[in-house]
């Protein structure tokens, strides 16, 4: 019979001197948790497509803010639905505007929790894209302008960072220089650096009630076959001042996070997209997945990959599996 030489399975034997040399090691500290805010009171409403999320008005969001810093969830990032949209997005450049209240009512209920915003436009048209539309184009450097005017609100609003998600040329750059000259030079800014046009995307849209009215988003989001663009796209946004560079989705780019975080010093994070979360929903529904299993297993791959924050809407969920292991 032949003895094997090399014994790697020595290291497997029990789960002490697997939980010694584990290589990646998925914390609480990792989350970032969605959140998604309407106008009105007492408004509670499920997504359908996103089992367990919901859309919420402010004083119940400051009520599902209290319990995600009691998970130990260090931070949200919000997403607004405005009553009222329009061709230009005013609410989404109002002081107030429904993200702004918000931020102000999260910051007095919770001032612990590190508050991210979301800055974009498509939750704010009524055409359903990131930015100014000029003869059926979004216009790169007009939406420019109305971003610097968005995060100089969110700002006064007291967030902590703010997360540019359009693609837009140059978006960093001139969120940066307007957050500097007016005294704001400590908010941090979060990009989206490599944002794919993804399928994956599909249940975020009714979530936030954003999807186009016409045509697509890929002349200005990413192409899902292009990598080497996606380094370029993030050389340009750490040129451009940004703090952490996100790349969305994560589980089919996992390959992106790997080369961004090869490339760059600074942290990277990495969005765990509404797609990949209801797909795993699903599959748990019907019996054909372990949700915690799989979850968890899909998040550490994530890290593995190379994250050090992951954007993921089982944050809550994750935050509780852990704190079981943990204790």
């Amino acid at each position: 019979m032949f003895t094997p030489y090399y014994r790697p399975r020595r290291l497997r034997r029990n789960e002490n001197i697997r939980r010694m040399v584990q290589e990646t090691q998925l914390s609480v500290n990792d989350l970032i948790f969605p959140l998604f805010v309407v106008e009105g009171k007492r408004v509670k409403k499920p997504i359908k497509s996103m089992p367990g999320q919901y859309q919420l008005s402010i004083d119940y969001l400051v009520q599902e803010v209290k319990e995600v810093h009691h998970l130990g969830i260090p931070a949200i990032i919000l997403f607004g639905i405005p009553a009222i949209k329009d061709a230009q997005g005013k609410d989404a450049m109002s002081d107030e505007g429904i993200i702004q209240r918000a931020v102000r009512a999260i910051k007095e209920a919770v001032p612990e929790i590190y508050v991210i915003s979301d800055v974009c436009f498509c939750e704010y048209t009524d055409h359903g894209h990131c930015g100014a539309v000029v003869e059926g184009d979004v216009d790169n450097d007009a939406t420019l302008e109305m971003l610097a005017k968005q995060v100089l609100t969110h700002a006064r609003a007291g967030v902590d960072m703010v997360a540019p998600s359009g693609m837009m040329d140059g978006m960093v750059a001139a969120i940066r220089k307007a957050l500097d000259e007016n005294g704001f030079e400590k908010i941090s800014i979060m990009s989206y650096a490599a944002k794919y046009a993804s399928a994956f995307y599909g249940p975020f849209r009714e979530a936030a009630e954003s999807a186009p009215q016409f045509g697509d988003r890929r002349s200005y989001q990413m192409d899902p076959a292009n990598a080497r663009e996606a380094l370029y796209e993030v050389d340009l946004d750490v040129k451009e001042g940004a703090d952490i560079i996100m790349v969305k989705p994560a589980l089919a780019y996992l390959d992106i996070i790997r080369r961004v975080r090869e490339r760059i010093n600074l942290p990277v994070a990495a969005y765990n997209v509404s797609g990949e979360f209801s797909m795993v929903k699903a599959a748990a529904q019907m019996g054909w997945l372990d949700e915690k299993k799989i979850t968890l297993e899909i998040l550490t791959s994530i890290k593995r990959a190379g994250a050090d924050l992951i954007l993921t809407y089982s944050a809550k969920d994750v935050a509780r599996w852990l704190a079981e292991v943990n204790s």
